[in-house]
């Protein structure tokens, strides 16, 4: 994920910062509670497209790993 590109997105539902998860190919959301699908190197920031995070992974430092 590019950083520059990474700095100037939010989540589109609470407009916090994200946080990009390699292992995934995820933006993560902890405020909202959502992962965004980055998709051929392409973030899909739809919300009907996110997945709706464990209460584990919405913790700050929270694992990145799917429950």
């Amino acid at each position: 994920m590019n950083k520059q590109l990474l700095s100037i997105l939010v989540c589109p539902v609470t407009k916090a910062p994200l946080e990009y998860d390699a292992e995934h190919q995820e933006l993560i959301c902890r405020a909202s509670g959502l992962a965004y699908p980055i998709r051929d190197g392409i973030p899909v920031m739809l919300e009907r497209e996110a997945r709706v995070l464990s209460a584990e992974e919405r913790q700050p430092g929270g694992s990145g790993a799917r429950a």
